[in-house]
């Protein structure tokens, strides 16, 4: 079995971490979830019977489902007693680190309803359609895309690169492909429904 450090230094920062869970009141199932990882996994993590928590890539992912950081955690360490932590040795490269995606709410989607047929037949005026602004849209899925100026346009996706989203659908029909500046797309966002109410 790998060691680690020792035994209380990992316990420490397990405690820590587990400070760090309790002060946002989450439990172990709800942060471990925030990473797709079981509430025993996390809990092997704050038992310190897990040796990753000592490296910073571990530490940034585990903190930051608590909406924390490294640093928040080494305060708490120094707040409890010494820091034992070993030094950090070596050459740490950031470029391949874990970034937590921004925090959804269940209720993040949005809607409206259609007033022409520019999309017909995919949609037609009336249908109401269901978005969701944290989702990127897949080639010929729906999309709602505001534009900087305050637009809102309804198309369907195709491509994108670094300086135009292309799209299809508008007063010209579906058969009539676009493309849009992104510097002028203030937010894409993809259809999840569409709803005849």
């Amino acid at each position: 079995m790998a060691r680690f450090a020792s035994d209380p230094d990992a316990a420490a920062l397990g405690e820590g971490l587990a400070t760090l869970r309790r002060a946002v009141g989450l439990s172990q199932a709800e942060a471990g979830a925030r990473i797709g990882m079981t509430s025993q996994g996390w809990g092997l993590y704050e038992s310190g019977k897990r040796p990753g928590l000592f490296r910073p890539d571990v530490q940034r992912r585990l903190t930051g489902a608590l909406n924390a950081t490294p640093e928040d955690l080494a305060l708490i360490l120094a707040r409890e007693g010494p820091a034992t932590a070993p030094p950090a040795t070596g050459v740490e490269s950031l470029g391949r680190a874990f970034s937590p995606p921004p925090e959804r709410h269940a209720n993040a989607t949005e809607r409206m309803q259609l007033s022409n047929d520019d999309l017909a037949p995919w949609a037609a005026s009336g249908v109401v359609l269901e978005f969701d602004p944290g989702r990127w849209p897949r080639r010929d899925q729906g999309c709602v895309i505001d534009l900087a100026d305050g637009t809102r346009l309804v198309r369907l996706y195709q491509s994108a690169d670094g300086d135009r989203l292309y799209v299809k659908g508008g007063p010209a029909g579906l058969g009539a492909e676009t493309s849009l500046d992104r510097n002028a797309v203030a937010r894409v966002a993809a259809v999840r429904a569409r709803l005849d109410e």
